[in-house]
């Protein structure tokens, strides 16, 4: 048998995103996706664009004023005013090209990153609304180190393409065609094929060894990703990997995923000199040709000294640029695979979507009349997964006001109730009904407005007490707080702490004991004050102390609310107007506390189990102590 270790490095990882299974565009589906956040800044894009061609215009004008400074230089005897005026001239408008030059380039940077920005901005917060909008199942099945390491490389990649596409390629591309242009217009065609023959050649190499390349860098990107996740993942389990002291096993976990990036880098960087000495070579050979044609110009006597400084100026111009082609086209490729990655992310279809005919419910609070909040579920059959269903024609009613329990086994489908009341999930068939009406044709976020839940695990945001109260209703006062607090009865322990309500609770909620995160989840819910409230073991990380004066005050806030109530300690749930018992999805008994202990059945077997582990010298035998 193989070794953990083994078994961690035999897999290739996978993207370490969640857009593995989604569709891939081309990079001109991408760039059609990008272009309509930046027009939205149209000015700005157009005046980006005056600018960038205008230093353009003054960059190839440079050369052309250093071949009359040259020329101008050749002075014969008596020519002492031109000696004084016209270098002077040429002098003061080479400087101005130059600042020119700078200053327009400075111009478009700052005119566009307005647009920029505001596009990344955008980019990145549709994609965050578009990941709280996706069902639970996407969010069961995500890695989020590696899909939080997608968002942010795909909001970097909007400024890089943006950065080496439009204020690199382009205006590479303007001076090309202007060079082009005055070369063969001024001199012969000769030195414009020469020039045209190498930047075809120089590119062709470029863009082909750049392409083959890519799946290089593809793969580094692949595995910083799985190590970013594997990495993400273990300190977010921090107390497991203490408890069953595996630090070593999760360093050799992510030491063979550095390792794995070691070697992808490796082959990039090889890749990369070869493509950095190909490239000097055609620059080179392109460059001695132009300069031999210029130099035989000037002995025949058809050029000047000045015409071989400017074609000299103007390789050197353009070849600069061009060294970088290959990381440019390397960086724009990369950056196109990024904000892919991102957009096919915004593209993850809805597994539960609101009808566009979808109504709201009444707000919390304004049901008006009887029954108005009256849950029910009617012959409802649901599946995670097609091979394993969980419920099976489940039928039941919470009448408004009343409080319905649910006890039985794990995984006999009590959580999926709440789930499927939620609308994490639709169900296969049936109805799911508050106040008369599918829950598939009122709009989500008024279903979840009317419901308030208290979770058997509950996860708390790395912030203050007081922030994670108060979450249950944003902009709520601190007295509302505190009064929640109070009814948790947690306000007498926050109290305690040296920063009070402004104590940090740590990533997830760790600095705080079980029963104290589950006492802030009470607390947050009764801040919310919702119609409907659902309690899943709302109790069970509390000692029994705690536990009962809890349910006092649980009990309380439920009197005229409609709660679901999802049990394993059965003492918690007998003055429940209905106890359903469900096994294997199915809804096996139901009735009163009194009822079902009169059947006999499951729930009287139930009841006298936990009664009999509850008295400490039978509890002793239980375990086997």
């Amino acid at each position: 048998m193989r070794r953990y270790g083994e078994l961690a490095s035999s897999s290739l990882p996978a993207a370490a995103s969640a857009t593995g299974r989604a569709r891939v565009h081309t990079d001109w589906t991408t760039i059609q996706r990008l272009f309509p956040y930046l027009w939205e800044y149209k000015g700005r894009v157009l005046a980006a664009l005056l600018f960038m061609v205008g230093a353009k215009l003054a960059n190839v004008g440079v050369p052309v004023l250093l071949k009359n400074l040259v020329d101008a230089m050749s002075i014969q005897p008596g020519q002492a005013v031109a000696l004084l005026v016209v270098p002077v001239g040429l002098l003061l408008a080479y400087g101005l090209l130059r600042l020119s030059t700078t200053l327009f380039t400075e111009l478009r940077e700052l005119v566009f990153a307005k647009a920029t920005q505001g596009a990344a901005r955008r980019i990145a917060l549709e994609t965050f609304r578009h990941l709280h909008s996706l069902s639970l199942r996407f969010h069961l099945e995500r890695q989020t180190g590696g899909m939080t390491r997608d968002i942010e490389r795909g909001v970097r990649g909007i400024e890089s393409l943006i950065s080496y596409s439009l204020f690199s390629i382009v205006p590479t591309l303007i001076e090309v065609l202007l060079v082009l242009t005055i070369l063969g217009v001024r001199f012969d065609m000769v030195f414009a094929w020469i020039t045209l023959s190498a930047l075809v050649l120089y590119i062709v190499y470029t863009v082909t060894i750049t392409e083959w390349r890519t799946k290089f860098r593809r793969e580094a990107n692949e595995f910083d990703s799985a190590a970013h996740t594997k990495a993400v993942d273990s300190l977010l389990n921090y107390e497991t990997v203490k408890y069953f002291n595996n630090e070593n096993f999760e360093a050799r976990r992510y030491d063979e995923s550095l390792e794995r990036l070691r070697r992808a880098r490796l082959k990039s960087q090889t890749t990369l000199s070869m493509l950095n000495a190909g490239q000097q070579l055609i620059i080179a050979v392109g460059l001695v040709a132009m300069l031999w044609r210029a130099t035989q110009g000037v002995v025949e006597g058809r050029m000047t000294l000045g015409d071989l400084v400017m074609v000299n100026a103007f390789m050197i111009q353009l070849y600069i640029p061009l060294n970088f082609l290959g990381v440019l086209y390397r960086e724009i490729k990369q950056s196109l695979t990024d904000l892919d990655k991102m957009f096919v992310l915004m593209e993850r279809e809805r597994e539960v979507e609101d009808r566009p005919d979808a109504l709201p419910l009444p707000l919390a609070g304004e049901g008006g009349g009887e029954g108005a909040w009256t849950v029910k579920f009617e012959h409802v059959d649901f599946s995670y997964e097609a091979a394993r269903p969980i419920l099976h024609d489940v039928s039941f009613e919470i009448p408004a006001g009343k409080t319905v329990a649910v006890v039985g086994p794990s995984g006999s489908g009590k959580s999926t109730l709440a789930r499927l009341l939620y609308r994490f999930y639709d169900v296969r068939a049936g109805h799911i009904t508050i106040a008369g009406r599918d829950i598939r044709d009122v709009t989500q976020a008024s279903v979840r407005h009317s419901i308030g839940i208290v979770p058997q695990d509950t996860v708390l945001f790395n912030d203050t007490v007081e922030y994670n109260i108060a979450y249950g209703r944003p902009g709520a006062t601190h007295a509302e707080v505190e009064e929640a607090a109070r009814a948790a009865r947690i306000h007498d322990f926050i109290q305690s702490t040296p920063k009070g309500y402004q104590t940090m609770v740590g990533e997830r909620g760790l600095k705080l004991s079980g029963g104290e995160k589950q006492r802030v989840a009470i607390a947050r819910t009764l801040l919310k004050n919702p119609p409907i409230m659902i309690f899943d073991e709302a109790t069970s990380a509390l000692d029994s102390a705690n536990e009962r004066a809890i349910q006092a005050e649980l009990k309380g806030v439920a009197r005229n609310k409609t709660a679901l109530v999802i049990a394993h300690r059965l003492s918690t749930i007998v003055d429940a107007h209905e106890i359903l018992v469900m096994e294997a999805g199915r809804i096996v008994e139901r009735g009163t506390h009194a009822q079902l202990l009169a059947q006999s059945g499951r729930y009287a077997a139930m009841w006298a189990l936990q009664q009999q582990s509850s008295e400490p010298e039978k509890f002793v035998d239980v375990i086997g102590l």
